[in-house]
């Protein structure tokens, strides 16, 4: 596309060893900067997507192998969640199963707004290179949603993804049969993937992965679901409530403000986006009532959500 992808890393003051070595974790900031950079140096505005579109299972690291070796979808992505601190600490990945479809829903826990639509794009398109390579290369889902409005083009999303793309979005992922979770792969090898998974948890996890991180991380998804209790993130994170409470308490952290903090993260990232209503809003962060999010929201930020989407 004609970028000097030296010159790139270095303008977002990134080191070539960036390029030179695959598993080098890089700050995420600078990764949706870097992308940022290049859609408007290659006039791309989908450059995200480009690069989601030509990753191979392969780009997912040390957990390759196993992903690999998974005898059907569904195992690959509980894999993929499992081991995914060892990928990233901004992505979180969630499955959700209904009586004729499962959804797939990604989220990137970053600190800022919004994580950016370069970011995300390609994040969907690596999950969707793990479905196809599960599923087949000319596998298409039954849709695809983003929660960043659409761009002025969509024809490159059309030919990656199909033509059932939502933008606007509540939630960022990917709606398929569920009958496709449990098609199953004739290249899994159980012996691989033992062998892969023995040497994956030899792996250190990083640092990051704090019990308040965590928490966090899980929130994202759950609170969308109105899953927001300590019970529900305990059981999601596989552990009782009062282990869960008993963790954050040596960290110094409260769960009810974690869910606080991270309310007020989506509350601006929604109300910013201009794509929901304050009730879709107060909904999607876990409030019964769109008058009590009001009020939280008030004590918050010093003016209501209202005059927040007018600013």
């Amino acid at each position: 596309m004609g970028i000097d992808p030296v010159r790139m890393i270095h303008h977002v003051g990134l080191n070539q060893a960036c390029l030179l070595t695959p598993d080098l974790r890089i700050p995420e900031a600078s990764l949706a900067e870097v992308l940022e950079a290049s859609a408007k140096s290659a006039e791309s505005a989908s450059i995200g997507l480009l690069v989601g579109e030509s990753w191979r299972l392969s780009d997912f690291g040390v957990i390759s192998l196993l992903l690999q070796h998974q005898p059907t979808l569904r195992h690959a992505l509980i894999e993929l969640k499992r081991y995914s601190h060892l990928l990233s600490d901004s992505v979180v990945l969630d499955l959700m199963e209904y009586p004729t479809v499962a959804v797939v829903q990604l989220a990137l826990v970053t600190g800022r707004n919004h994580p950016g639509r370069q970011p995300m794009e390609l994040a969907i398109g690596a999950l969707l290179s793990l479905c196809r390579f599960q599923l087949g290369p000319r596998w298409i889902p039954r849709g695809v949603h983003f929660s960043h409005a659409a761009p002025a083009s969509v024809q490159i999303h059309r030919r990656v993804f199909g033509q059932q793309l939502e933008f606007g979005s509540e939630f960022n992922g990917m709606v398929l049969s569920k009958g496709d979770l449990d098609q199953l792969n004739p290249l899994c090898d159980p012996h691989m993937a033992r062998y892969a998974k023995d040497y994956i948890d030899l792996q250190p996890r990083n640092d990051c992965a704090n019990v308040d991180h965590v928490v966090r991380r899980a929130l994202h998804v759950l609170l969308p679901r109105g899953r927001n209790s300590l019970e529900q993130v305990a059981q999601t994170l596989g552990m009782s409530p009062r282990t869960l409470q008993r963790q954050l308490e040596q960290v110094g952290e409260n769960f009810q403000s974690l869910v606080n903090d991270v309310r007020r993260e989506q509350a601006a990232r929604y109300l910013n986006g201009q794509a929901h209503s304050v009730s879709q809003i107060a909904a999607l962060l876990g409030f019964a009532e769109t008058s009590v999010f009001s009020r939280w929201f008030s004590t918050q930020f010093g003016m209501p959500p209202s005059r927040w989407k007018k600013t």
